[in-house]
């Protein structure tokens, strides 16, 4: 599900990519404001076209996706860093248990002189 949501995602990026290109920008009434046009700099648009509508769309649905894909990635368990890396690779390991020795007696020989 989660792969399935991300080549989701990147085909409507590339459909939102080529929609924003395909349009014409509003700089043109701005640059011919000053060579003397009738035209005002934020006039009203008119009509909204059917690449405008095709973009706000493919907009909506690139946030909901991106809105879906950053939920499931915080549920999702997994190291993404090197240093969770380096923290698992360094985890000791159990010790080998080793046979346990007599336990040694400490008494001293008899004809031992005291220590001074």
């Amino acid at each position: 599900m989660y792969t399935l949501l991300i080549v989701i995602h990147v085909f409507i990026c590339f459909l939102m990519i080529g929609a924003i290109l395909l349009q014409s920008g509003k700089g043109a009434e701005i640059g011919a404001s000053f060579g003397g046009s009738s035209q005002t700099v934020f006039g009203s648009r008119g009509p909204a076209n059917f690449l405008s509508k095709f973009t706000v769309a493919v907009a909506a649905i690139f946030m909901l996706t991106s809105f879906s894909l950053a939920i499931m990635a915080k549920e999702r368990t997994f190291s993404s860093t090197v240093i969770d890396l380096k923290k698992k690779e360094a985890a000791p390991e159990t010790p080998a248990t080793t046979p346990a020795a007599p336990a040694a007696e400490s008494h001293t020989p008899a004809d031992a002189a005291p220590a001074h």
